[in-house]
């Protein structure tokens, strides 16, 4: 997978192009930028960019309804706490 397939699937992830559809697309275009060229220093300039402009993406996407990092901790504490009673029930 190239640089560009790998932040298209992020964008879709981060409902971006619903959100911040200009913002997007220069994601997107960096992102072409980088696979396009062999230069590093090109490549590193593009790529501080592309890390920037992919971090106010991640701050404007929409909260998800499940499927965070808070979710999962909380899914993963509810799991240990009801393997507790149970085996505290059964001892």
């Amino acid at each position: 997978m190239t640089v560009a397939d790998h932040v298209a699937a992020e964008l879709d992830d981060l409902h971006a192009h619903e959100t911040s559809p200009g913002m997007a697309a220069v994601a997107l275009d960096l992102a072409k930028a980088i696979d396009a060229t062999d230069v590093p220093t090109a490549k590193a300039a593009v790529a501080d960019k592309l890390r920037s402009i992919m971090a106010d993406l991640h701050r404007l996407a929409p909260v998800g309804e499940k499927g965070d990092t808070v979710d999962d901790i909380a899914e993963q504490r509810a799991k240990r706490r009801a393997a507790a009673r149970e085996r505290a029930g059964s001892g």
